[in-house]
């Protein structure tokens, strides 16, 4: 198949699951366009089934704001024409959805008729299309689409609870690339973030409110107070500098390493211990299925979608969002030398059944299924 991939080219979840999914897709053959403003973070290989497609916007004087959403419109219009490409897959219902079905009447006028798959990735749903600025325009969006899908079962209830969505949304969960992430011998690494064993936590996110950052901090500092610990902070945002002051406050910032944003983010979960995931929302939660596949146990929330991933006293706990103190017992009890490798061993198991090569076969399925249904209405 020749397919289009419309996703935002960021560290975000949406935006690494559709880097991922082209990627895996260009391995089992498929011709794979990417079309977005930048080359998308995790597009890092060259391979002949792999395209990447830049969105221009103008700069005129005339608009206050670029008009992106026009400007993806017509260049998945220009992409689909002259790739001849069999299917259209938006990731996030805004702007995309919205512009694949503009560029989807257009190419109606020149005879192309081309099905499009939107898939909902979770803050596109639970913030901001619950915003009344954008809510005709998600729904409609979505009702026009040619198949739909949502990367966790609470995703698609909250979807059919705050819209009137007359489509069939389809759960496909997010995957992982476990040749990418699983444990390696990173000792020398360890040893110099952990000299004396100390047990290893790590949080990784984009540092703002819904991730609740601050709990993340305090559950640490209670550990820390029974179990000689580190904590590693991987990624950054408008909180970091409050985090940075609150670990100063408490006196643990010593013991807290803040490194930004990384490529690599399986070499630091290689020599993690726990994984702590106290986030207010979370559709899925990739973040943690990828500490999993790195065999770390995972102390969570259950917001969202993380309840499906993490399995309450077997790949971790889960706990009501803001009970630190509760998540801190949890943290110790996975954290005792009796316990942690039955979870570990546990976390893996469960990555495994969200391994790239069971997930990409449901998308093939979804593409080849509305191509027929398109083609049997001609």
């Amino acid at each position: 198949m020749r397919i289009g991939i419309v996703c935002y080219p960021t560290f975000g979840g949406s935006g690494v699951v559709a880097t991922e999914l082209g990627k895996a897709l260009a391995i089992k053959g498929h011709k794979v366009h990417f079309i977005t403003y930048s080359q998308p973070a995790r597009l890092d290989i060259f391979s002949e089934n792999l395209f990447y497609h830049e969105v221009y916007i103008p700069s005129y004087p005339l608009f206050q704001y670029p008009p992106y959403e026009l400007a993806l419109a017509s260049k998945m219009v220009d992409i689909v024409r002259f790739e001849k490409l069999d299917v259209l897959h938006v990731h996030y219902a805004i702007p995309h959805a919205s512009a694949a079905f503009m560029a989807k009447q257009i190419l109606r006028t020149k005879g192309i008729n081309i099905p499009i798959i939107t898939t909902l990735h979770g803050t596109d749903i639970t913030l901001v299309g619950k915003d009344a600025s954008f809510e005709p325009v998600v729904t409609f969006s979505i009702n026009q689409s040619d198949g739909v899908t949502a990367v966790s079962d609470s995703l698609r209830a909250e979807t059919y609870d705050y819209f009137q969505i007359e489509k069939d949304i389809q759960v496909i969960p997010n995957f992982i690339n476990l040749e990418k992430f699983k444990r390696q011998k990173k000792e020398h690494f360890r040893l110099a973030i952990a000299a004396n064993n100390e047990k290893l936590l790590v949080h990784t996110s984009n540092f703002r409110g819904v991730k609740r950052v601050e709990d993340v901090i305090r559950i640490f500092a209670k550990v820390r107070e029974q179990i000689p610990s580190k904590l590693l902070m991987v990624g950054d945002g408008p909180d970091r500098p409050k985090m940075e002051k609150l670990c100063r406050e408490l006196g643990i910032f010593q013991d807290v390493r803040f490194l930004g944003k990384l490529e690599a983010v399986e070499e630091v979960l290689s020599i993690a211990d726990l994984f702590l995931m106290p986030s207010e929302k979370e559709s899925f939660g990739l973040a943690a299925l990828e500490a999993m596949a790195c065999e770390v146990p995972v102390i969570s929330s259950n917001a969202g979608g993380i309840p499906e991933l993490n399995i309450d006293g077997v790949t971790g706990f889960v706990s009501p969002v803001g009970a630190v103190d509760e998540m801190v017992q949890n943290a110790l009890h996975v954290l005792h030398d009796d316990n942690l490798p039955t979870f570990k061993e546990n976390a893996l198991k469960r990555a495994h059944e969200f391994d790239v090569d069971k997930i990409v076969p449901l998308y093939e399925e979804i593409y080849q299924r509305t191509i027929n249904e398109q083609l049997a209405v001609l």
